[in-house]
């Protein structure tokens, strides 16, 4: 998750002759660079059909900037991102599936990222990118009422997170090296687990465990398992070279893009990534994030 601001400007009182002066050796301001631009594209999918079956590509943001890190609303009726409308600062978005409207959640000087409906359903949490730069996570009422409040006070810096149930969570953590760790929130303690992650962790459906992807080397990556409860870790396969965004259908296969192509992994039946679908016909050159609905029939993923 990028942190994106603007340098703060000083104005200094100029006198007289001096100012013209000083107007033509001042350097130019610098600017925070932005993200690339990119849309979130919705693609149907028929899981009972094997391989998966894939429809076309329709794009539900089209429009030029930023928008990313798209998650389904747990009623698969809505879709959260991070849409960035203003120089350097981005808020929350809710897209209407049914009504095929946008709405935003969040309009605040600093700026949201990742946005994840809590288990209760009565939040959806966020990591923020505070005045003074520290990321934390926050959560807002969903209703749109009533004022955001944080949810792991001394954690940070917080780059991406999953809840495992009201009280737990598991987070990327950035440092040297980025760490996958399990926070409790009515405690406030965490447990560092392993280092060199990438930034996707999910649940995985059936199981008290989450995956995570382990970078062993620059080139050499593994999605693995971490069972919640004894906490041993299992690797389940390869990512596609360069990749690190996936996520699990209902009945527990991978999908994972590499460019503008889409595959599967059935990890418990195979050991290769299948090829389900190019998009690069569209207009697509690179595919990143991905999220998936609760049935399985809806895809998420981010364009470039």
């Amino acid at each position: 998750m990028p942190s994106l601001s603007l340098p703060n400007l000083i104005r200094l009182p100029v006198f007289g002759g001096l100012a013209l002066l000083l107007l033509l050796i001042r350097p130019s301001p610098v600017r925070a660079q932005s993200p690339p631009e990119a849309d979130i594209f919705l693609v149907d999918l028929t899981l009972k059909s094997q391989p998966v079956q894939v429809g076309k590509p329709v794009n539900i943001t089209q429009r030029k900037g930023y928008d990313n890190q798209p998650s389904f609303t747990p009623d698969s009726k809505g879709i959260l991102y991070t849409s960035m409308r203003q120089d350097g600062q981005t808020d929350i978005y809710r897209y209407d599936l049914s009504q095929k409207s946008t709405t935003p959640l969040t309009r605040t000087v600093e700026s949201e990222y990742s946005p994840i409906v809590t288990p209760d359903k009565e939040y959806f949490s966020v990591i923020r990118v505070e005045k003074d730069k520290t990321q934390r996570l926050w959560k807002f009422p969903i209703s749109g009422t009533g004022e955001p409040t944080l949810v792991l006070p001394t954690v940070k810096p917080v780059g991406y997170h999953c809840w495992l149930t009201p009280d737990r969570l598991a987070l990327f953590i950035l440092g040297t090296p980025n760490s996958l760790q399990l926070a409790q929130v009515s405690t406030g303690d965490t447990t560092r687990i392993e280092g060199n992650v990438g930034r996707c962790i999910l649940k995985i459906p059936g199981k008290n465990a989450i995956s995570f992807v382990h970078k062993r080397t620059a080139t050499e990556w593994d999605i693995k398992q971490l069972d919640l409860q004894t906490r041993q870790i299992t690797a389940l396969g390869q990512t596609l070279p360069g990749s690190e965004d996936y996520v699990w259908t209902p009945d527990g296969t991978l999908l994972m893009c590499q460019g503008a192509l889409l595959y599967q992994l059935k990890p418990a039946t195979a050991q290769n990534w299948t090829q389900l679908a190019d998009f690069s016909a569209t207009g697509i050159k690179q595919l990143t994030r991905m999220a998936i609905d609760t049935d399985g029939k809806k895809l998420a993923l981010v364009g470039q």
